[in-house]
């Protein structure tokens, strides 16, 4: 059972890394349009080059679906599951299934691909057909039938409920939800743990909600910003908490943080996990809730600062983002402990052992 989830893993990390390209560039071009005053054209009597914009990227979103449903099954059952993934993708568009649809879809499809290359015997005149026609055409017949008359219906109420639940949260609920959202999403900074609410975060924007996105964009720099307020607070105060080679890593892992890349503080977290966690969870957190609760949507799944002013209402992106990491930073000065003169300076240490191993001083030939 492990083994199969890891598979199933792996192939839908596979088709978001095709699938975050399309993404990245319709969510441009929409914020793009739409700074610049465009809307979705209706006709060719409505085109100006921000609606143009603004349209490319919404048809690049509706792409969704396919793309996730199409490169999962390639994934899967290689070149002969392209077609008939994108082909349940395009079922699921059909459905208003969305993101998940497409999902699902692209998993049975792929594996049902697999399972005629691996199992159909047909005589040597027609093994040149199989990848072609075969596989693609008996595939996306049998999955077809399953997504309109077994899986259709449940998938198209679960999406309903789900974009439903999330559209008429009221203000508190928002809080507490945006607060959770953002919490998970940087436990374990952008490892397997945070990857499951920031490709919900990601379904969700699929089928046009963008708040979720928001907290996702935000809330990933908020560890990379928060050591470093961290650092800076640490010496205002004169309370040392990280070591020489830490401050080393706060100076990488800050620009990361910039490009909203959270990985960067796993160095510094492994020295003192559990105090760093509560401190970063907590304040992506505070973001997550500032963020949602205040109206901020990004169209834009990644690109850190720079997307910001793409988001709307901005100025609260800002601000989420900052209390978000100076929650973080306080958190880290309060529940660290002080730090000896001796324990700051392991670059030192780690030097003198250094040239205690390579020092020859002593050895002879005789």
């Amino acid at each position: 059972m492990k083994k199969v989830l890891n598979d199933i893993k792996k192939h839908v990390l596979t088709s978001i890394s095709y699938l975050l390209p399309l993404v990245v560039a319709a969510g441009l071009l929409i914020a793009i349009g739409n700074l610049c005053g465009g809307s979705v054209m209706e006709s060719l009597d409505d085109l100006t080059v921000p609606s143009a914009l603004t349209t490319i990227g919404v048809w690049g979103m509706g792409l969704i679906p396919s793309f996730i449903g199409g490169y999962i099954a390639y994934s899967i059952a290689d070149r002969p599951g392209i077609a008939p993934g994108f082909l349940m993708g395009q079922l699921a568009s059909f459905l208003n299934a969305g993101f998940l649809g497409g999902l699902i879809g692209g998993l049975i499809v792929g594996y049902i691909a697999l399972a005629i290359e691996k199992y159909l015997k047909v005589p040597k005149w027609a093994q040149a057909l199989m990848p072609m026609m075969i596989v693609p055409t008996v595939s996306t017949i049998i999955a077809g039938l399953i997504m309109f008359f077994v899986l259709g219906g449940p998938l198209v109420a679960f999406t309903t409920a789900l974009n439903n639940f999330i559209t008429n949260l009221d203000q508190s609920q928002k809080v507490a939800y945006g607060f959770i959202i953002g919490w998970i999403g940087c436990i374990d900074y952008g490892g397997a743990i945070s990857k499951v609410p920031n490709l919900i975060c990601d379904g969700l924007m699929a089928d046009g909600i963008y708040g979720p996105e928001g907290i996702k964009v935000l809330a990933a720099m908020v560890p990379p910003f928060g050591v470093t307020f961290g650092l800076l607070l640490s010496k205002l105060i004169h309370k040392p908490i990280f070591k020489k080679s830490e401050e080393e890593n706060i100076k990488i892992a800050f620009p990361m943080g910039v490009c909203m890349i959270s990985e960067g503080v796993i160095p510094i977290a492994m020295n003192d996990l559990v105090r760093t966690v509560i401190s970063t969870s907590i304040g992506c957190g505070v973001c997550g809730a500032i963020v949602f609760s205040m109206g901020v949507e990004s169209m834009v799944p990644s690109g850190g600062v720079f997307v910001i002013p793409a988001m709307t209402n901005p100025l609260w992106a800002v601000i989420g983002l900052l209390v978000g990491s100076c929650v973080t930073a306080v958190l880290l000065v309060l529940i660290k402990k002080r730090l000896s003169p001796e324990e700051i300076d392991d670059l030192g240490a780690i030097e003198d052992d250094t040239e205690e191993e390579v020092d020859l001083s002593g050895f002879s030939l005789s």
